[in-house]
């Protein structure tokens, strides 16, 4: 058997804790949106040098407002480009936590599945007569193959082969 990397467990109330501290996050951002595939897809994205050129389009602008348009809302700029760089941090942070919760889910997950696959294989080597038939084809299920569906090009060629 593999090294078992966890011997631990997550109390309810550290479970319960975490999860307000979540709902907190969200409390305190009240404005966080959910955007749509498509939405996010078209959307220009701001990566490390398109941050340098909004700065730099803020600074320009702040120094300049004479030639931007009456409508052009520089406050507005300003804000955006502030929250962006107060959310930044927190991306990275919460980014970080996620692979870490992600990575721990997936091996202790593993650690879990393998430990299952071996109490399956014992079950089925105990062979017929010890009580575990019916739990051991239940388990079995897990494993089982679905039948094949058969496309309808494929149903076209197997009746010109027939």
């Amino acid at each position: 058997m593999a090294t078992n990397q966890f011997s631990t467990t997550l109390t309810q109330k550290d479970r319960d804790e975490v999860m307000a501290a979540i709902a907190t996050i969200k409390e305190k951002l009240p404005f966080l949106i959910d955007l749509t595939p498509e939405q996010r897809k078209s959307l220009p994205k701001m990566g490390d040098k398109s941050r340098a050129f909004v700065s730099k389009a803020l600074e320009v602008a702040t120094q300049n407002p004479d030639f931007l348009p009456r409508n052009f809302d520089l406050e507005e700029m300003r804000k955006d480009v502030q929250l962006f760089e107060q959310l930044y941090p927190l991306v990275l942070s919460l980014a970080q936590l996620q692979e870490l919760v992600d990575d721990t889910c997936v091996a202790v997950g593993s650690e879990a599945f393998a430990a299952a696959l071996l109490v399956y294989s014992y079950a089925k080597a105990s062979g017929e007569g010890s009580g575990l038939d019916t739990l051991v084809e239940d388990m079995g299920q897990r494993f089982a193959r679905k039948p094949r569906k058969v496309k309808p090009q494929e149903r076209t060629m197997q009746k010109k082969a027939g």
